[in-house]
């Protein structure tokens, strides 16, 4: 198989806030034998191409085509992106967090089965389903491929999954089945109020194990656009099912993002004018996710000083 690098389709150069420091955003499109073929953006941090020797932990993430800046500002409409690639740059520059390679994966026609999966299947067997072969994909094609192309760290440790709504859920489900690949995930806003409560009563509340070996974020917000909590009820049910098994306050951490957003500190977020009043109303969008991503990348990872002690 050829390298990853020479199947690149583009190359983005993103300015950092640092001084003539760059990171590099590179995208392709992947074949595979679980799913339908899939875009891909790959970031590599500012030090990348100046320390060779250097290799870095792994965030992969959901929902790809809304995550970094180059998605722009109207993207989800209106909403814009979660602009990973400048909040972990500056994260990092600061001493917030490690440099991480980060993956980004393009939802599919079947987003909602194969981020919601096994887990949220109805009752009766669920075999070879949606969520199995976009784990198989993530598992054992996309990873192996990004191992073998980019000096990453490649133990569990070092790799970790983050998405939101029913991105967020599947992140869970993916560390729950298979902690010897993930050894981090975290869930925005990720109990979808379209999503039943099967990953909370059939897996959670019978599970009498010892905790996995994961660290977990949790957060939501109060208000939806549905008139609902952003899953908040939910999923203080879910961390408080992670706390009885176990899970330590090293292990996991729970944030509700409330309350939502005066029209004060809206105009200071540059969130378009338009949107202001539907987002005092609705936290289930990227532009919350967007202000409280440094949440998720700071606890997933912590600066080695940080991660030691």
């Amino acid at each position: 198989m050829k390298s990853l690098k020479t199947m690149v389709v583009a190359t983005i150069w993103l300015m950092v806030f640092a001084a003539s420091a760059c990171a590099t955003l590179l995208e392709t499109n992947i074949s595979s034998h679980f799913i339908v073929p899939r875009r891909i953006q790959i970031y590599l941090p500012p030090s990348y191409e100046s320390e060779p020797q250097r290799r870095y932990p792994v965030l992969y993430l959901h929902d790809g085509q809304n995550v970094f800046s180059s998605a722009g500002t109207n993207a989800s409409f209106g909403w814009g992106n979660w602009q990973l690639d400048t909040t972990a740059n500056e994260l990092a520059r600061t001493g917030k967090m490690r440099e991480i390679i980060m993956i980004a994966v393009d939802n599919g026609p079947e987003r909602r089965g194969e981020y919601g999966g096994i887990h949220h299947a109805p009752e009766g067997p669920a075999t070879n389903s949606a969520f199995e072969n976009y784990s198989a994909f993530l598992i054992s094609e996309l990873k192996p491929l990004m191992d073998r192309d980019f000096r990453t760290l490649s133990d569990p440790a070092d790799t970790a999954v983050l998405g939101s709504s029913v991105g967020g859920l599947c992140s869970v489900a993916l560390a729950w089945d298979h902690p010897e690949v993930f050894g981090g995930a975290a869930s925005m806003s990720g109990t979808d109020i379209a999503e039943q409560t099967n990953f909370l009563n059939q897996v959670l509340k019978p599970y009498h194990g010892p905790p996995k070996p994961f660290r977990l974020y949790l957060d939501s917000g109060v208000v939806d656009f549905s008139g609902g909590d952003d899953g908040r009820a939910l999923t203080g049910q879910i961390a408080a099912e992670f706390q009885r098994i176990g899970w330590t306050t090293n292990q996991f951490e729970h944030f509700v993002d409330a309350p939502p957003l005066t029209t004060g500190q809206l105009e200071q977020t540059g969130l378009r004018r338009d949107k202001w009043m539907e987002a005092q109303k609705n936290q289930h969008n990227e532009f919350y996710w967007r202000l409280r991503a440094w949440r998720a990348l700071t606890f997933l990872f912590p600066p080695e000083t940080a991660k030691s002690g």
